[in-house]
C-alpha cells in the first residue's frame, strides 16, 4: 500500500539518479576554500556578463527588460536568461506541491530528494522553454550569422544553443555555491548585478540620454552625483524655478537617472531593510547534559528571507513575457488580446495596457504620481494609474505571503525541521521537555505567524521601493533583494567563521 500512495514523480527517479550535478562534498569544507569558490564564481559570472551572444543583430530586444535586475544576467550576453529558469522552476513546483496536485512530503528524505531531482530536471525543461521563444522576433541573427550558416533556421539554433549554455553555466554555478561556497548562488549574482548598477546610477559622468553627444542641460551626466553637480552649476535662477528643479528633483519622464528623490528612495529603503533584518524573536535555549551551557535561537521578523520576492519578481515577469508573446500571436480568443496586455516593442517591452500593464511595477514617482496629478495622460485615466498601484502593491503582498509559506516547508526552516535540529544539538527549551514533539508546538506559535508577517512586510517594501524609484534604475525590488542578501551574506560569513572555531557548532547549524 505504501507504494501505491507515492508520488508520480517517482518516476523519474531513474532520471534523477543519473542526473548530472556538483558533487556535494563529503567532510567539512574549509571556510578559505569556501571563500575561494564562491568568489571564482562571482568573477566567472561578471566575466560571462560580458560576453556578448555571436552572431545577434543590432536591434535585439529584451523580453526581461522591467526585470532585468531581479533575473541576473545582461542583456545580449551570453547569460540572457540569468536564473529566470532556475527560479521559474522552483516557483512551479513550490505551487503544485503546495497546493497538493503532487503529493510530497518535503519531511520525509525520499520525498525531498525527488522534489529536488525534479527541480533540477524542470530547471533544463524550463531553460528550454525561456530560450526558444526569444527568437521569435526579439534576439534576431546578424545578417552576418544567416550568411555564414547558410539559412535563418541555423542562425536561430545558434543563438538558442548559446542561450541553453549559459542558462546551464548559471545553473551548475548556483550548485557550486550552495555546495561548496557560502550561501546562494542566485542571490549572489542579484546582488552582484544591482550593486554594479547602483555604482554607476552614483558616479557615472557620462551622459545618458544622448550617449555620443556633448554634456548640456538636455543632455547632463547620468550618475546622480555628476548630474546633480552639472545642473546646480549650470541652471539659472529663472531656469530653476521653471522647471529646474522638478528636473533636479524627480527627473523627466524617466529619461533621466540622475534624480535626488530616487536617492533619498535608495537610503530609506536601505536603512527599514537593514532595521527589518535586525528584529527578531529569540528563544532561550539551554544544553541537556552540561549545565550552564546556555544559548538563543532567533527567529527573525524577515522569516523566510528575500525569497519570496524573488520568486514573485520572476512571477511577474514570466507573466510580462507570456503576455507579450501572446499579444504577437494569432491563438484564437487569447492572441492579440488588448486585455491580456498591448504592446509595441519598437519602444518598449513594457506593457501598455491590459492586465499585464496592471501587473507590472509603477516604476518611480514620474510613472504614476505626476500623472495621477495631472489628470491621467492619451493612454489611461488617473483612477486607472491609482488602481494599477493598489493592485501592484497587493499583488506583491499576498504572493510574498504565499511564496515564504512554501518556502519554509522545502527548506528545513518549518517548525519541525527546526524543532529536530535542536534536539539533534541537545539543545532545549528550558521549562520544557526535552522532547522534539514538545519543542515543535513551542516553535508553532511563532514560526508560522513570523513567515506570514515577514512575507508581507518583504512584499510592501519591495513595492514601495519600486513606487519611489531607485538609483541606477535598478529597481526597487532589486534594491530590497540586494541590501538583505548583503546582510545575509555577512552574517553566513560569520557563522562560517564560527563553526571553522568552534567544530561543536556545525552539527546545531546541521553542517555534519
Amino acid at each position: 500500500m505504501a507504494e501505491e500512495k507515492k508520488s508520480r514523480l517517482y518516476a523519474l527517479k531513474p532520471i534523477i539518479e543519473r542526473w548530472p550535478a556538483v558533487t556535494k562534498p563529503e567532510g567539512h569544507v574549509h571556510f578559505r576554500t569556501k571563500i575561494l569558490w564562491t568568489l571564482g564564481c562571482l568573477v566567472l559570472y561578471f566575466i560571462l556578463t560580458n560576453v556578448m551572444i555571436f552572431g545577434l543583430s543590432a536591434g535585439a530586444v529584451d523580453l526581461f527588460a522591467q526585470y532585468r535586475f531581479i533575473m541576473a544576467g545582461a542583456s545580449g550576453s551570453i547569460m540572457h536568461l540569468g536564473i529566470g529558469p532556475i527560479v521559474t522552476a522552483s516557483i512551479i513546483l513550490q505551487l503544485f506541491v503546495g497546493a497538493k496536485i503532487i503529493k510530497l512530503d518535503l519531511t520525509k528524505k525520499e520525498d525531498k530528494a525527488i522534489y529536488q531531482g525534479t527541480q533540477k530536471v524542470l530547471v533544463i525543461v524550463m531553460i528550454v522553454v525561456e530560450a526558444i521563444p526569444q527568437i521569435f522576433g526579439y534576439l534576431k541573427p546578424s545578417d552576418g550569422l544567416i550568411g555564414l550558416v547558410g539559412g535563418t533556421g541555423a542562425a536561430n539554433f545558434i543563438i538558442v544553443i548559446q542561450l541553453i549554455i549559459g542558462a546551464l553555466l548559471v545553473f551548475f554555478m548556483d550548485e557550486l555555491i550552495s555546495k561548496w561556497g557560502i550561501g546562494s548562488g542566485i542571490s549572489l549574482f542579484i546582488a552582484a548585478g544591482v550593486s554594479q548598477a547602483l555604482f554607476t546610477g552614483l558616479f557615472n559622468w557620462l551622459p545618458g540620454y544622448q550617449p555620443n553627444a556633448p554634456i548640456s542641460l538636455s543632455n547632463p551626466p547620468s550618475g546622480v552625483i555628476p548630474g546633480t553637480y552639472f545642473m546646480a552649476t549650470e541652471y539659472t535662477l529663472e531656469d530653476l524655478v521653471g522647471g529646474g528643479y522638478q528636473t533636479m528633483f524627480i527627473g523627466q519622464s524617466g529619461v533621466y537617472d540622475n534624480a535626488i528623490v530616487p536617492l533619498i528612495g535608495t537610503i530609506i529603503i536601505f536603512l527599514i531593510v537593514v532595521y527589518a533584518e535586525s528584529s527578531r524573536i529569540e528563544l532561550p535555549l539551554a544544553h541537556g547534559k552540561v549545565r550552564g551551557a546556555r544559548g538563543r535561537y532567533p527567529i527573525r521578523l524577515i522569516y523566510a528571507s528575500n525569497i519570496p520576492v524573488i520568486l514573485m519578481a520572476a512571477l511577474l515577469a514570466n507573466i510580462n513575457m507570456f503576455a507579450m508573446l501572446l499579444y504577437q500571436s494569432n491563438i484564437p480568443l487569447i492572441g492579440n488580446q488588448w486585455w491580456i496586455g498591448s504592446f509595441n516593442t519598437q519602444i518598449s517591452t513594457q506593457p501598455l495596457g491590459g492586465g499585464a500593464w496592471y501587473l507590472s511595477s509603477p516604476g518611480g514617482i514620474n510613472q504614476w504620481l505626476i500623472p495621477i496629478m495631472q489628470g491621467g495622460d492619451q493612454l489611461h485615466g488617473s483612477i486607472q494609474y491609482a488602481l494599477k498601484v493598489v493592485i501592484y502593491l497587493s499583488v506583491m503582498i499576498i504572493g510574498s505571503i504565499l511564496f515564504a509559506k512554501f518556502w519554509i516547508e522545502t527548506t528545513d526552516m518549518g517548525p519541525s525541521a527546526v524543532a529536530r535540529q535542536i534536539q539533534s544539538s541537545g539543545m532545549q527549551i528550558p521549562g520544557f521537555r526535552r522532547d522534539p514533539r514538545v519543542l515543535r508546538k513551542v516553535l508553532e506559535r511563532y514560526i508560522p505567524v513570523v513567515t506570514v508577517i515577514g512575507g508581507a512586510a518583504v512584499g510592501a517594501l519591495a513595492g514601495f521601493a519600486d513606487l519611489v524609484g531607485t538609483v541606477g534604475r535598478a529597481s526597487g525590488t532589486g534594491l530590497l533583494l540586494t541590501v538583505g542578501i548583503l546582510i545575509r551574506m555577512y552574517e553566513d560569513i560569520a557563522k562560517e567563521q564560527a563553526m571553522e572555531m568552534h567544530p561543536v557548532l556545525r552539527g546545531f547549524f546541521g553542517n555534519e
